[in-house]
């Protein structure tokens, strides 16, 4: 006995040295916020005032060093996100989590061409360009750091090395941002399978084409100033849903004029749309020179913010949703399996041989082939091989590459005038880059390369290749592009929603539904008085302006006398519901369940189960869910399956809200209360190693943030994006990356919010804090004022040139 007691008293002492000893190893990968270190290449020392959020204020003497700086401040909060990152277009993840999981995946994006294009655009570059100095100097500051700094845990969980960024590894990343705008590779394929299965009729009524009914942008510029396509939607479908980086997916912003707000001065207010992820996207810096200052928000690896402010101006960003990519049909030699068709004549495919890296170090061969219009997606995955030829047109691998050059143009503009010169330099994604300034500007611009199409083609389908006559036509000079600048309506704002047409013509694209659109307008139009308290409560608005109409028109149709006893008080709810999204409400509940049986009941007899759920992921599913219910002659309602009965669209509906309330009651009970929108509808930040597959699941609870119930919903201001279920449980996969909102009459008490915390560090103490007031709907300052800034620093690092 005496003996057991020794040997348990040892283990027990051997396990609070290991406890002991992890935990040292532990500390030493936690990022260092405050005391002396030495920078290589710094001309100058550098002051990092640390806020109590973990935001970086720096001050240095000149733009090199202080890009220096936050390159190494960066790295230290953000490196994992950063290695994943750059290796998402180049087909690097199954290095890192292996090919059984990525291999598809890294095949797709090396098909894109995001590497390609990058390699060509670096060997173009200018080394003396003051943008390429200022990047490289970012580059020194993240690489010191690599070989120098505690190494994140996520390296050691994966056995992945660090290794050294390069300018390259910029362009990577903004390739695959520009890639997460890319809307078409949802949408074309399955259109076109729709078209061919079902036939033209069946088209009408899914509100692709513009609708000039809807709530439309408003331009005012300023003039001195197993098919193919089904297979490639699954692919696109299977491919996107296990990334483990979010896509960027939406977006608000608005700005007010001065004749508008209480005190005279623009009012600016963004919140872009991305997908949840932790680390969440953006990283804040508020950097600051004799002859520089701007607070931004940065992509991991991108040294330039592509949302920002100081004292004189703001900018940011939402999704033009144009369309700028295109599906090709080729047609093959009859006899020469080399060449295709393109009008009278044959050319040769090019082979273009990428080979991937497995986790093992095992090389993994893979080659494309590609045509005149871009890479052939057949044989990227098993589902197309042996398929007619479907190519990939799109702008950004196929013109010049000055995205970067466009970022740093915009954080370097110094009015409304130098700001504008830089938008034509953006070809690809589509934004809407929104604009206010201390003299009272405001603006709004679609960017991106604008083009002409002919009669006969509609871009939303698969085109001709071979024939020549689905071309593209010219590109549009940029001054065509929709804008808006100092309108008389005295506002500008963007939610993703359809410009009006420039000059007699309307630009084709993805866009969203006017339910968002609608809703700011109806808040902004009445009111001259706004400040930075009611703005702040409009970005945090959780009302649907559309949902309740279509509730009315559900039950201008529908019998609900028909309808069991026990159900009358769930239509009650919902017949009372006024489109608010808070966590107590019962008629948004009612409302989503109803509307996924609304959509299954409809679509997915034609569709079946696979292409229902590809529909359930596009713009246009949601763009025709108002409209369709007042069609009562959509060819949809009828269920092909009954073939002895054509149905009609009051017994769809019926059959929907009938089994909707059965759902809800199975799945929550008697209790009406209880079928709140808090148990439904809940937000987790999910990290790359929390929801892996085994082993990484253990450490969900680790790395990930959350789950919490939340307010809002989809298309709703407080945008919180969801997919329609049959379980009736909506995990939010997107919305507002940041909320910010920027008073120029009090500038230095501007706001803004991230969903979880600065650093992506789960071991630093801003990993996770400000996950709560996100949730709350709460903001907290961007500090501005430099004596602020000192008196309450939580901690001071001092970067200093490494002495002789």
């Amino acid at each position: 006995m005496k003996r057991l007691k020794k040997v348990l008293l040892v283990l027990i002492g051997l396990l609070v040295v290991v406890a002991f000893a992890f935990g040292i190893f532990l500390n030493t990968l936690t990022p260092t916020y405050e005391g002396i270190q030495e920078l290589p290449e710094l001309n100058q020392e550098v002051s990092v005032y640390y806020d109590t959020y973990g935001i970086p204020h720096i001050y240095a003497a000149n733009e090199e060093d202080a890009l220096r700086a936050l390159g190494y401040a960066h790295a230290q909060d953000r490196l994992w996100q950063m290695e994943l990152l750059r290796r998402v277009g180049t087909g690097g993840l199954s290095e890192v989590f292996g090919s059984e999981l990525m291999l598809e995946t890294d095949q797709f994006f090396l098909s894109l061409g995001i590497a390609d294009a990058t390699e060509k655009t670096v060997a173009q570059l200018d080394t003396t360009d003051e943008m390429i100095q200022l990047s490289q100097a970012y580059l020194e500051g993240v690489n010191f750091f690599v070989e120098t700094g505690p190494t994140p845990i996520e390296f050691y969980l994966t056995g992945l090395d660090k290794t050294k960024f390069t300018i390259a590894d910029m362009y990577n990343t903004v390739g695959y941002m520009s890639f997460s705008f890319a809307m078409a590779l949802k949408t074309d394929p399955l259109l076109s399978q729709i078209k061919n299965k079902l036939g033209p009729a069946y088209l009408k009524d899914l509100e692709i084409d513009v609708d000039p009914k809807s709530t439309l942008i408003k331009n005012h510029p300023f003039l001195d100033a197993t098919t193919p396509e089904t297979t490639i939607t699954d692919i696109v479908h299977n491919t996107l849903k296990d990334l483990p980086v979010p896509l960027f997916v939406g977006s608000n912003s608005w700005v007010i004029g001065p004749e508008k707000t209480k005190k005279g001065a623009v009012i600016f207010a963004n919140d872009p749309h991305i997908g949840f992820s932790q680390p969440a996207v953006w990283y804040e810096a508020h950097i600051k020179t004799p002859n520089y200052e701007k607070y931004g928000y940065h992509l991991a690896g991108v040294p330039f913010p592509l949302l920002g402010h100081n004292r004189n101006l703001a900018y940011g960003l939402t999704m033009f949703e144009n369309d700028d990519i295109d599906f090709y049909y080729e047609i093959n030699h009859p006899s020469d399996s080399t060449k295709y068709k393109t009008g009278s004549t044959w050319e040769t495919y090019e082979t273009v041989s990428r080979p991937i890296t497995d986790k093992d170090g095992s090389v993994i061969p893979f080659s494309f082939k590609k045509t005149r219009h871009g890479p052939v997606l057949n044989g990227i995955a098993k589902q197309l091989q042996g398929k007619q030829p479907v190519s990939m047109s799109w702008i950004y691998t196929q013109l010049e590459n000055k995205m970067l050059e466009a970022f740093y143009d915009m954080s370097m503009a110094n009015d409304l005038f130098e700001f504008q010169e830089a938008l034509p330099k953006m070809h690809a994604p589509g934004l809407n880059v929104m604009y206010g300034d201390a003299e009272g500007n405001i603006a709004w611009w679609a960017t991106g390369k604008l083009y002409h199409t002919a009669d006969s083609v509609h871009t939303k389908f698969i085109l001709d290749g071979a024939s020549g006559k689905a071309e593209r036509g010219s590109f549009i000079d940029f001054e065509q592009n929709p804008q808006a600048i100092n309108p008389p309506w005295n506002y500008v704002y963007s939610a993703n929603n359809q410009p009006d047409s420039v000059a007699g013509i309307w630009y084709p694209g993805y866009y969203l539904p006017e339910n968002r659109a609608k809703r700011i307008k109806q808040l902004l139009e009445p009111r001259n008085d706004w400040d930075s308290k009611s703005t702040q409560a409009m970005i945090t608005d959780v009302t649907s302006a559309v949902n309740p109409a279509v509730v009315a028109d559900l039950f201008q149709i529908i019998d609900e006398e028909t309808f069991p006893e026990k159900q009358q008080k769930a239509i009650q709810k919902l017949k009372r519901w006024d489109g608010s999204y808070e966590l107590d409400s019962v008629g948004a509940t009612i409302y989503h369940h109803w509307v996924y049986w609304y959509l299954e009941q409809t679509f997915a007899d034609e569709l079946g189960a696979d292409l229902f759920e590809a529909f359930s992921t596009t713009h246009f599913h949601k763009r025709l869910i108002a409209p369709m219910i007042r069609n009562d002659s959509s060819i949809w309602w009828d269920n092909i399956a009954t073939t002895d009965h054509v149905e009609t669209r009051k017994e769809i509906l019926h059959q929907a809200l009938q089994g909707a309330l059965v759902d809800l009651e199975e799945a929550h009970g008697n209790d009406i209360t209880a079928w709140n929108w808090g148990k439904v509808h809940t937000l987790e930040h999910g990290h790359a190693i929390g929801q892996g597959s085994a082993p990484f699941d253990v450490l969900r609870k680790t790395f990930n943030v959350g789950p919490f119930p939340v307010e809002g919903s989809r298309e709703v201001i407080n945008n919180m994006a969801f997919l329609h279920n049959a379980e009736g449980r909506y995990a939010v996969g997107a919305g507002p990356s940041t909320r910010r909102i920027i008073d120029f009459s009090d500038v230095e008490n501007s706001t803004s919010i991230l969903p979880t915390g600065q650093s992506g560090n789960p071991l630093s103490p801003y990993y996770d804090d400000q996950a709560a007031l996100f949730i709350a709907g709460e903001s907290r300052k961007m500090l501005l004022n430099t004596a602020e800034i000192k008196a309450n620093a939580a901690a001071v690092l001092t970067l200093q040139p490494k002495k002789e």
